[in-house]
């Protein structure tokens, strides 16, 4: 056995707690999610929350100071998963900047991404922003997190074509596409078997395209 002076083992221990801890804390996240999913913000108490993960309320209060931190720590896990799900669209082997535009645009108007379920946690969050400076904050901080990848995005295409856009002009692309992006997926969300597979997507890549001032090119939005 190793000694338990070891500093091997004392790391060794010291992981498996801390990943314990991180694995716990993203569980009441989840929970979370699905209280305010069933029974909206104020029906979603710490009571009902500690049931869906099978704690104690006293434990949830060991990982956050309260409902509105935790409800804060959900929205914030909420919009980043959205982000990071579009953001490993851009994992293109050989891809061209306007290909992995194009992958980013399809993967933001496309199941997991278009779902009624997120929108509802969206949108239920985002009614109550306004009056909750902490969902305001989690709110900002997600909406310029994914406007930054968009102007990434952008600037990669741009240099590609040989444009040398200022810093205003990167700006002023990347909000009217994250609004193309953003009216698309709700359309998507609310209606979504109006559209047939890969409408919205190519319908976005052309506005997103249009909104560059690019020539159009084939694309294949299931892709």
């Amino acid at each position: 056995m190793p000694d338990a002076a070891d500093p091997a083992s004392m790391n060794a221990r010291r992981k498996f707690r801390r990943e314990g801890e991180e694995r716990r804390r993203q569980d009441l996240i989840e929970a979370a999610l699905d209280s305010v999913a069933q029974y909206g913000l104020q029906g979603a108490t710490l009571r009902t929350i500690a049931l869906r993960a099978g704690v104690t309320a006293g434990l949830i209060r060991h990982y956050f100071p309260g409902k509105e931190e935790l409800l804060q720590e959900a929205y914030a896990a909420l919009v980043g998963r959205m982000t990071e799900q579009a953001k490993a669209a851009l994992v293109m082997e050989d891809a061209t900047p306007r290909q992995r535009l194009a992958a980013f645009v399809t993967a933001n108007l496309n199941a997991p991404i278009i779902d009624t379920q997120v929108f509802s946690l969206w949108a239920t969050f985002l009614g109550r922003a306004n009056a909750d400076p902490t969902l305001a904050r989690a709110h900002r901080e997600g909406y310029l997190g994914f406007r930054n990848e968009v102007e990434a995005v952008v600037a990669e295409v741009l240099v590609a074509e040989r444009l040398k856009p200022d810093p205003s002009e990167l700006r002023h692309h990347a909000i009217a596409i994250n609004a193309i992006i953003d009216g698309l997926w709700i359309e998507g969300c609310l209606a979504g078997e109006m559209f047939s597979p890969g409408e919205l997507a190519a319908i976005g890549i052309k506005a997103v395209e249009a909104e560059l001032g690019l020539a159009p090119l084939k694309h294949d939005p299931e892709k």
